[in-house]
């Protein structure tokens, strides 16, 4: 039988081994998830609401026990790791305080004499999320939080790295007084998985990590007609134009582009800076790139920890080296540390140009890629010179100047004007183009997955 064993990547020491699913035992998890959902669905929005908020309770009370889970698996800083505890407890209440009235019934006239009609969202079934290791919480939460809400079950393969993670989240939920059945977490091969999206009691799929996976995954979903949301990777641009204050553009670079790491799919990844603040602002940033600290992530002074795994290192390590065999010129970091442990400097390309990793790809960790531009309008065309379209920012005096940019020009589902932050929950997340479609958050992400039945009465 195979088997999973995670490994703490600042240590290289393993954690735990895990034994895989045979496709009859997930499938046998999947059928006990419908069944859990034909009664789950039969609750109304305002019962199932503290059943979200007891979640909520619980994942506050066992804080340090996830964070340093979280940690040991993915190498994040445990303090990064209680924040994401407290914005999944975050989700959970907003879901369970606005999810009766995002999802209640809607009243409309039909015909030409105006008779009523009610728009009910309706939940579907069990829906299949499939998650990547960079929030171990966090990204199965916003799928879960709002599908038990609309009254849908769920059903998670999570990343390998974080097995622990995703099961110790199930075992806190039935702690919770969630439903056993409701909420079920498979440890399965790609070829299983597979076979779970074509089973005819998955009645969506929602999956967040490469575009790559993405598009397999929803060629997948498609042939079986079923619907997806998918959240892949980006390569944000920031902009720092003209009239940028450095200071704040700086601050907020700095912490755009090292936040979990560097390993955030909407983190800032190329800096285009205009002319005209060109020096400036990268004789700043590459100041304080150079000072952060880099060690062990449960250590409250380090500022970066180690990236999720060697294989991760190994890949960011081929973009950066690729990247200036190009011509790119590295002005900090760039070059691992000879230490045990997937560690990786915080880095500084200038001389991007398209054509290299650090232009065209997405660089999943702390690497920044500064680009040149002549002024704020070849700023925005650059930054719009991606097939990612998940967010950006904008470093800008002129606030209205910058508004104006982020609505109507800059094409991305998500922009940040001076400052940088990853998700909250009554905004929408989502990205466009390559960077895939649907909306979580705000909202969104609990009509995503729900009937639209039109009643029509006479």
């Amino acid at each position: 039988m195979s088997t999973i064993t995670t490994k703490n990547p600042a240590t290289d020491a393993a954690i735990e081994t895990y034994s895989l699913m045979s496709k009859d035992e997930a499938f046998q998890r999947l059928e006990a998830a419908h069944t859990a959902f034909l009664d789950w669905r039969t609750k109304s929005h305002t019962d199932r609401a503290p059943y979200l908020m007891r979640i909520a309770d619980v994942l506050r009370s066992h804080s340090d026990e996830l964070s340093q889970l979280m940690t040991r698996e993915t190498g994040k800083l445990f303090k990064d790791g209680k924040a994401e505890v407290e914005i999944c407890a975050a989700i959970f209440e907003y879901t369970a305080q606005h999810g009766p009235d995002v999802l209640a019934d809607e009243d409309r006239t039909h015909g030409r004499n105006g008779a009523r009609g009610v728009v009910s969202h309706q939940p579907i079934g069990v829906i299949y999320s499939i998650q990547p290791w960079n929030f171990p919480l966090y990204q199965p939460v916003r799928v879960l939080a709002a599908n038990l809400m609309a009254g849908n079950a769920c059903v998670l393969k999570h990343a390998s790295i974080c097995t622990g993670s995703g099961l110790r989240l199930r075992e806190l939920c039935i702690e919770a007084g969630l439903p056993e059945d409701l909420f079920q977490v498979v440890l399965i091969d790609h070829d299983t998985s597979d076979d779970i999206i074509e089973h005819p009691l998955v009645r969506g799929v929602t999956m967040t990590g490469s575009d790559k996976a993405g598009r397999h995954i929803g060629s997948t979903a498609s042939k079986a007609l079923k619907k997806t949301v998918l959240e892949l990777g980006s390569n944000d641009a920031y902009l720092v134009l003209e009239d940028a204050d450095i200071e704040t553009a700086v601050k907020y670079s700095v912490m755009g582009r090292l936040y979990n790491n560097g390993e955030t799919c909407v983190s800032a990844k190329r800096f285009v800076v205009t002319d005209k603040v060109y020096d400036a602002f990268v004789a700043a940033f590459v100041e304080q790139m150079q000072a952060i600290t880099l060690g062990d992530p449960m250590d409250g002074e380090t500022q970066l920890g180690p990236l999720s795994s060697e294989d991760q290192l190994d890949t960011v390590k081929e973009q950066v080296e690729t990247s200036v065999a190009k011509g790119a010129k590295v002005l900090c970091g760039g070059q691992a540390p000879q230490r045990t442990g997937a560690y990786y400097p915080a880095t500084v390309l200038a001389e991007v140009t398209p054509g290299m990793p650090a232009y065209d790809d997405e660089i999943f960790g702390p690497v920044a890629a500064v680009i040149r531009a002549k002024d704020d309008e070849d700023a925005m065309r650059i930054a719009n010179d991606s097939r990612y379209g998940l967010g950006g920012g904008i470093f800008c005096k002129d606030e209205e100047h910058a508004l104006k940019l982020a609505r109507d020009h800059f094409d991305t589902g998500m922009v940040r004007i001076n400052s940088f932050g990853a998700a909250d929950p009554n905004m929408p997340f989502g990205g466009v183009k390559d960077s895939g479609y649907g909306r979580e958050h705000g909202g969104f992400g609990m009509k995503e997955f729900t009937n639209a039945k039109a009643i029509f009465l006479p």
